[in-house]
């Protein structure tokens, strides 16, 4: 494709793109075909239309599991993260989910951090639609599998956005980024960055009034702040978090009520 015209380009990235969306005996067959190194390049065309049709077809062609080694073997990951930073608002959201689908390869997931993903995801949160919000959640959740990821996330300022999209309580998005939230708790960076942006009112919050997952999710980001820090726990008794502990205490499900009980247990000992 690197010696043809831009219409030639842009019609069989296109092609491609289609032909993947759906049969995943087409994307197999595509897979084999060599197609892959060659619509390696044009996920950074400057041609926006291309680079789109690009970065779709080869999220499309990833979706076929025996694609993701091949496609990784061709180099594409920087580029997917080029397209990340530099392509429309289709593009950077079709560019997070063929991340997302690489980093199913759990080697790739380093390399993708590596290569500069965190923080254009970190961006796209900012900046992005209510579904880019999601794809760069989810995306970000499968990355922060990782110590180093986590670390880039935090320095790349996700905590904040994620208290702020908690705070919001706009059905998926809060419980993603809850999600989120309680993975970066796991490191000292992200507690410290969380107690810096307010998030244990927000948090509580989360458990009083959110659905079932999302209390479950807030707990748990609440047990791994307050687990060693007792200035965090203060302000977790000040807030008025144990009313709503000793209600998920005594409720059915049982992660919710096992961690409830651990964090009641924290704070009664603070308080005494």
């Amino acid at each position: 494709m690197g010696s043809s015209s831009p219409e030639t380009r842009l019609a069989a990235a296109a092609g491609i793109r289609l032909l993947a969306k759906h049969r995943s005996d087409f994307r197999a067959l595509i897979g084999a075909s060599g197609a892959i190194p060659a619509l390696v390049p044009l996920l950074k065309s400057t041609d926006p239309a291309t680079q789109e049709s690009a970065v779709t077809a080869m999220l499309n062609i990833s979706l076929e599991e025996a694609n993701k080694g091949p496609i990784t073997a061709a180099g594409a990951i920087k580029p997917l993260v080029y397209a990340l930073r530099t392509g429309t608002a289709v593009t950077k959201q079709n560019a997070a989910c063929a991340l997302l689908s690489l980093s199913t390869i759990e080697e790739n997931q380093a390399t993708i951090g590596a290569c500069g993903a965190i923080p254009q995801l970190v961006a796209l949160l900012m900046g992005g639609t209510t579904r880019g919000k999601k794809d760069a959640l989810a995306t970000l959740y499968k990355l922060c599998s990782t110590p180093r990821n986590k670390e880039r996330a935090v320095s790349a300022g996700a905590v904040p956005l994620l208290v702020e999209l908690v705070g919001e309580r706009c059905g998926g998005t809060a419980e993603k980024a809850l999600v989120v939230l309680g993975t970066l708790a796991a490191i000292p960076e992200g507690r410290e960055a969380m107690a810096e942006a307010g998030a244990i009112p927000v948090l509580v919050e989360a458990m009083q009034a959110g659905p079932t997952r999302g209390k479950e999710f807030a707990v748990q980001a609440l047990l791994q702040l307050c687990a060693d820090s007792t200035r965090n726990r203060g302000l977790l008794i000040r807030e008025g978090a144990m009313p709503p502990l000793v209600a998920l205490s005594q409720s059915r499900s049982s992660r919710s009520k096992h961690k409830a009980e651990i964090l009641l247990g924290y704070l009664r000992e603070q308080q005494q």
